[in-house]
């Protein structure tokens, strides 16, 4: 019923501009997938709103641009992150840590808040090369950490050139891939 026979609802749109980094090498397609499932559900529903978690700001980031792109006249309204009471963002996948790594889980968080502090100090590319170092503890292996633009995914250079600045990260935790993200600048634009 979603998808009839005889529908063509393949959209075409190029979002390689918005995946090259972060999730986007690691998951091959998997944004085209998400673009046009949802553009299909907007489709089928004529919503005026479309609520999506900031934990995912990467396909945050997509759909927004989809949604420009196509003129949709949904809107997307972003869900902050929830939060356990030591920082680490609220997933499925925390149940999945084994205890000792999840102790020691809370630095992303730190790592985040980390980035947030040293904004107005220090270059984006040293706040993001310390945070991985700060991440890389026992059992820990950061993918990346990525100081970008909030619209456009984009690494940020200077920060006074953007007006929504975001810190990524995916860490793998023994096992267990987590991802994380922090609003670093235009906070009060974002939400």
């Amino acid at each position: 019923q979603i998808y009839p026979d005889g529908l063509d609802s393949e959209i075409r749109l190029d979002v390689s501009h918005l995946t090259r980094s972060m999730e986007g090498p690691n998951r091959p397609g998997h944004f085209e997938g998400v673009v046009q499932v949802v553009h299909r559900l907007l489709e089928i529903t004529d919503a005026d709103s479309l609520y999506m978690g900031q934990k995912d700001f990467q396909q945050f980031s997509i759909i927004q641009y989809m949604i420009d792109q196509f003129k949709l006249k949904t809107r997307l309204v972003v869900c902050p992150i929830v939060r356990e009471k030591d920082g680490l963002a609220m997933s499925s996948r925390n149940l999945r840590l084994k205890k000792a790594i999840r102790k020691n889980a809370h630095v992303l968080y730190d790592a985040l808040l980390y980035a947030k502090a040293q904004l107005v100090k220090l270059k984006p590319s040293t706040i993001e090369k310390r945070a991985l170092e700060a991440m890389r503890i026992d059992k820990f292996e950061p993918e990346y950490f990525n100081i970008v633009d909030a619209y456009t995914l984009e690494d940020v250079k200077n920060v006074e050139d953007h007006k929504i600045v975001v810190a990524c990260t995916a860490v793998w935790a023994g096992d267990v891939r987590l991802i994380d993200n922090m609003i670093l600048k235009g906070e009060e634009l974002f939400y």
